[in-house]
């Protein structure tokens, strides 16, 4: 273990992590056993073991299959990089493919996930430059940086599916709607911003002292604002209530960016490098979880795991870390039900095919899976985007200003918005329609009444609610200098399945979304992507496009848009679901309090429990999951009930002109941000000064 930090250390860590990654003393041991082993450093991994970690007296370790990321650091800082510089053409993503889709011609698509370490904290690092496989990691460091919340409406329904199970009042709104808050320190927008693109914003729905930053770029297009008057004029009004549960309307979302200095906030600068090393805590990465290992005591029904196995050579070796008290898996929507399926945990007739031993038959693993589909209509235009600048090589490609950019004007429009007068009939329709496209299982008792369930509860209670069933989305930094409006389905009636066909854990697990295999997924798209192109040709947003590029005007029939869906939907990158938060005997996975039913020690805490899609982008949501796991978990332990702080939003606020920032375009904030950024500002400088004596007299200093 690491010797402590100073405060005055912590204050300017997140500014020179990067500058001082040669500073990082790699190490090669653990401890032979801890206490809460997580799987998984990605997003919600490196949330849980911050927080468990906060409790003394308990030992906590995360396993992470991927590097640190070092060598990227800027690529992942600079927030205008997730497009220009992207790290998907990096070792950073997995660059997993799903099976052919049969209703989406064939097509084999890719699915991006991010690939390294959400952060590095004094922990325990085994290099490997021959490892080729890493796997289970979420992408807080490589997504959009997009922070949506879903709605009120979609979250109760979630809680109703639970019925009276034990725990169930963790995931109300109101309960969800306070975890979501915790994780954010809200900075409001700087005046330039406000004025060019109309932003409107309530302070009073945002956190104000939580790890990860939120703001909005400090550099933007008036086509933002165009964006906003379009849909007013369309009927879709501006909103400033997005955050506080109404998921309806027209916004510029806030971004997972920190004002101080103008970087990516994500859980590796959130939730890791600010930390206190307290002796309790260490993060192992290039460690790769192969499975889980359990007592082969009988005397009880539930499994217990004794131990983590993992690899640090692409499988060559195998080691295991004894657990004491809980294995926590946080690897995602593909990881967390691979490692379950690996380990023997899931259905008895995939594990069998897939020559995997059964430890503990549970068929609702990787089930339930559902992805929000997308398609993007592209035009021409006579002004300049942020797509031109940067690649036509413009005088402002590297103004810091502009690399702070990030194409976050988004607007959710509901079915009576989308249907008018006949949303009752497509209701009813879409609800005939579930019975004919329930999943290919065997396990009709348990995962098709779950598919039941969830699909019910989407058609009956979230579809004529107000909230968002497509997601539309400005885009202005394409490569070739077009804009493009983005259509993406919010809450699919086709489910699909992550599986695994093979007994090696170091083989990709199989993706199988299913998309469009209900009809009523395409009819919804459908409507959505009329809807986009129709944003274009309204004014002022269409006084900037000059021509339809894709699909353009040959797509005018509903059959020709469709036989272009199909051709060109993809994923807008927030699959869930596959460790479903569910009744047992409705192919659940876990139950409310996160624990996987038939193992008496382990839990799933991230975007794959959630149980029915929600209708925004994951990040804000995971973050959410992950902070009311910890709640729970500690609760459980019956921990300390003060324990020491672990974070604290003012180690790193905003700049003054930020934060003094109060206009909010055509609404007045209700609130502003906690924090002084200017005397944060100046304890940066004093804490750089400080680790500069400290390097020179030969102290160390781990980050």
């Amino acid at each position: 273990m690491r010797p402590g930090l100073s405060a005055t250390h912590i204050v300017g860590a997140s500014l020179i992590a990067s500058h001082l990654a040669s500073a990082l003393s790699p190490c090669t041991e653990i401890d032979d056993s801890y206490d809460f082993v997580i799987v998984g450093g990605g997003q919600a991994g490196l949330v849980l073991g911050g927080r468990l970690s906060e409790d003394k007296n308990h030992t906590v370790l995360v396993l992470e299959s991927g590097g640190n990321g070092d060598e990227y650091r800027k690529r992942i800082d600079t927030p205008a990089y997730s497009y220009f510089d992207s790290l998907w053409t990096t070792p950073l993503n997995w660059d997993f493919y799903t099976v052919a889709q049969p209703n989406a011609d064939d097509r084999e698509i890719n699915w991006p996930r991010g690939k390294v370490l959400g952060g590095l904290h004094k922990c325990h690092i085994l290099k490997n430059k021959q490892q080729k496989i890493n796997r289970y990691i979420g992408s807080s460091a490589i997504n959009g940086l997009y922070m949506t919340r879903p709605g009120e409406d979609e979250v109760n329904a979630w809680k109703e599916m639970l019925g009276d199970m034990d725990g169930a009042d963790n995931w109300s709104w109101d309960s969800f709607y306070a975890a979501l808050k915790k994780s954010e320190t809200f900075t409001p927008p700087t005046d330039d911003v406000v004025d060019e693109a109309g932003i409107v914003w309530n302070a009073s729905h945002h956190g104000t002292d939580g790890p990860i930053h939120t703001t909005y770029p400090d550099y933007t297009f008036p086509e933002v604002g165009d964006w906003l008057t379009s849909l007013q004029s369309m009927g879709i009004d501006t909103s400033a209530n997005m955050y506080g549960g109404e998921n309806l309307g027209a916004d510029v979302s806030t971004s997972c960016i920190n004002p101080s200095n103008w970087t990516r906030s994500y859980s590796r600068s959130g939730y890791l490098d600010p930390l206190p090393d307290r002796g309790n805590y260490d993060v192992l990465a290039n460690a790769h979880v192969t499975r889980l290992v359990f007592d082969n005591a009988t005397s009880s029904d539930k499994k217990t795991a004794s131990a983590v196995e993992y690899t640090t050579d692409s499988g060559s070796t195998k080691m295991t870390v004894k657990v004491k008290k809980e294995v926590i898996l946080a690897g995602g929507t593909i990881g967390s039900p691979a490692v379950l399926l690996y380990s023997g945990v899931g259905p008895k007739d995939v594990l069998s095919e897939a020559g995997v031993g059964l430890v503990s038959e549970l068929p609702g693993v990787g089930q339930h899976l559902q992805d929000h589909l997308s398609a993007t209509v592209k035009w021409s235009t006579n002004v300049d985007t942020a797509g031109s600048i940067f690649y036509d090589g413009d005088k402002d490609k590297n103004n810091p200003k502009f690399l702070t950019y990030i194409d976050s004007a988004v607007a959710y429009v509901d079915a009576k918005t989308i249907y008018g007068s006949e949303v009752d009939e497509y209701k009813s329709k879409f609800l005939a329609s579930i019975d004919q496209y329930v999943p290919k299982t065997t396990y009709d008792d348990g995962v098709v009444a779950g598919y039941k369930a969830i699909c019910n509860t989407t058609a009956s209670k979230i579809f004529n609610s107000p909230t968002g069933q497509i997601e539309i989305l400005f885009m202005n930094s394409d490569a070739n200098g077009d804009i493009g409006i983005t259509a993406a389905l919010q809450h699919p009636l086709s489910h699909g399945r992550i599986y695994i066909n093979s007994s090696n854990p170091m083989d990709f697990p199989v993706i199988d979304p299913n998309y469009f295999d209900n009809p009523a997924d395409s009819e919804i798209l459908l409507a959505g992507i009329k809807l986009a192109r129709q944003v274009g040709e309204t004014s002022p947003m269409s006084k900037s496009l000059t021509n339809e590029t894709s699909p353009g005007s040959i797509v005018q029939s509903d059959d020709d848009w469709v036989a272009w869906l199909r051709k060109e939907a993809s994923t807008e990158f927030h699959p869930s679901s596959s460790c479903a938060m569910l009744p047992e005997e409705q192919g659940g996975v876990v139950d409310a309090n996160l624990r996987v039913y038939g193992l008496a020690n382990v839990r799933v805490a991230d975007a794959s429990i959630i149980p029915i899609s929600l209708s925004t982008h994951l990040m804000s949501s995971t973050y959410g999951v992950a902070e009311q796991a910890s709640d729970i978990i500690r609760q459980y332990y019956n921990l300390p009930s003060e324990p020491e702080p672990a974070f604290s939003g003012s180690s790193s606020t905003a700049s003054s002109s930020a934060a003094t920032a109060k206009k909010s375009g055509t609404a007045k904030s209700n609130g502003s941000p906690a924090g002084n950024g200017g005397a944060a500002l100046s304890l940066v400088w004093i804490s750089l000064v400080l680790v500069s004596v400290h390097a020179v007299v030969g102290f160390g200093l781990y980050i």
